[in-house]
């Protein structure tokens, strides 16, 4: 699919063109020069990268991903517009930048300079190779724990170039490659039984752990490997220093650190257990009320998993929930509440997702109009939780230490200050129990990611999901390593 993301709005129709303009001489361009001046004369820059979480993809807000934020801002940099193919595999991606379709492919390449026709970057960040393999297997620990099971891996990613090392030394090893998975298909036919185990990065399996946890860490293998982009051979050096200087320039500082903590670096708030009852229960129950969420979220202009994550962490969608301070329904509103948002019967579940979503809008309305973005959405689920005195009274503790009291990390930071007296002593609203809001909105942005990613990935995984083990179209999909005899 490609997609252009123009700089301004008369770019963008050009940047749509972008596989048609690839190529065009600059008029007296050194060859050295050459695929640089065209880029700056045709007003765009052509990407080949991958649809993946650890690449490009579109997330709540637009496009997003760790390798989409980088050449964007690369592009910037040019001062071009940034245009994207993310339709092909590694292998399409890397024949793209060999062929001159491509000036650039970003899609978690491993640096490989024995690749014929491309050039590498200086390195972006290290990929460590990781076995995983699925729940209820005797566990998989060590190299020679593979011999004799069933191991996927995705053909070009580097895992197969760790496999074949460790293949000489263990000659019985045998795997599967495939260029036409990615690493959520992977996870899927481990943990449905259709692979035993897979070889994948440290950083993939963080990301998507919670989404499949009937899949088990194994064990670290091989040495570290390096992402880089690539670029043709042929199309000379002058952008592929610019590149490595962007790179170097990211680096030294800190905005490249600051991306990959962002993108791979987060805590995983949701054990297996946790994250396993929820999608067991997202699957059981969340069918029941999704019609409500749905309406809900039209009237009130939220997501309707947004509303369906709070509803979870409410009442784990338990339409008759009580609690011993009497806050009863679904989303778990207090009689006071309920008229106030004109709902009668808080144990009719579209009621009280109705009246939860208009008390989600009304914390939201009244917060300052200097909270802007994803902190004012954070901010108002914490006021659903802890009541919207807390957390002025949060916010002030806040501007008190220094900090900024419109953005959600600072407040979350004095929210469980509001339990000791030297802080709540000095605020209006006086004791809460301030710590509690900051693990509700913790689990509440998780469900809503798990719900998310289930989303996305219902069509993704439709055809594997309707495959038994040992299916032949799924002996298809891989091309199979035998061991070395």
């Amino acid at each position: 699919m490609l997609q252009a993301f123009a700089r301004h709005p008369r770019r963008t129709a050009l940047a749509g063109l972008g596989a048609l303009l690839l190529g065009w001489p600059a008029r007296q361009a050194p060859p050295d020069a050459a695929l640089l001046a065209a880029i700056r004369g045709r007003d765009f820059l052509q990407v080949a990268t991958r649809n993946t979480p650890t690449t490009y993809y579109q997330g709540r807000q637009g496009p997003t991903g760790f390798e989409f934020e980088l050449a964007r801002r690369f592009a910037d940099r040019l001062g071009v517009s940034l245009a994207l193919d993310s339709d092909g595999n590694i292998g399409d991606v890397l024949s793209a930048v060999r062929d001159g379709d491509a000036d650039l492919g970003a899609a978690a390449l491993p640096l490989d300079p024995s690749l014929p026709g491309v050039n590498f970057s200086r390195a972006i960040m290290t990929l460590q190779p990781l076995v995983v393999y699925r729940r209820g297997l005797a566990p998989i620990d060590t190299p020679e724990d593979l011999i004799g099971h069933s191991i996927g891996v995705i053909k070009g990613s580097g895992a197969g170039l760790v496999l074949r090392e460790l293949q000489s030394r263990l000659t019985k090893l045998s795997w599967k490659e495939s260029a036409d998975l990615e690493v959520a298909d992977l996870l899927s036919m481990v943990e449905n039984g259709e692979l035993d185990a897979a070889v994948i990065y440290a950083h993939q399996f963080k990301l998507n752990r919670l989404f499949f946890p009937g899949v088990e860490n194994g064990f670290l293998i091989g040495d570290p490997l390096s992402l880089a982009w690539a670029l043709p051979a042929r199309g000379g050096l002058a952008l592929l220093r610019r590149v490595n200087a962007f790179l170097d320039a990211m680096q030294g500082s800190g905005t490249l650190d600051t991306l990959i903590n962002r993108y791979f670096g987060h805590d995983d708030y949701l054990e297996y257990v946790g994250a396993r009852t929820f999608i067991q229960q997202a699957n059981q129950r969340l069918d029941d009320y999704k019609d409500d969420f749905v309406a809900a979220a039209k009237d009130t202009g939220f997501d309707w998993k947004l509303l369906a994550a709070l509803g979870y962490q409410e009442s784990h969608w338990k339409p008759r929930a009580t609690s011993p301070t009497g806050v009863r329904g679904l989303m778990m509103l207090t009689e006071r509440t309920a008229q106030e948002v004109g709902i009668d019967n808080r144990l009719d579940p579209a009621q009280s997702i109705e009246g939860g979503a208009r008390y989600l809008r009304e914390m939201e309305q009244r917060l300052q109009p200097e909270i802007q973005g994803q902190d004012r959405l954070w901010m108002a689920l914490a006021a659903y939780n802890v009541g919207l005195g807390h957390l002025y009274d949060a916010q002030k503790i806040a501007d008190m230490r220094g900090d900024d009291p419109y953005a959600w990390p600072d407040v979350r930071k004095a929210l469980p200050l509001l339990q000791k007296r030297e802080w709540y002593s000095q605020v209006r609203h006086g004791y809460a129990r301030g710590g509690e809001p900051v693990i509700y909105v913790r689990n509440i942005r998780r469900y809503y990611e798990i719900l998310n990613y289930m989303e996305r990935s219902e069509q993704q995984f439709f055809q594997l999901n309707q495959r038994a083990p040992g299916d032949a179209d799924t002996q298809q999909l891989f091309d199979v390593v035998p061991p070395v005899l």
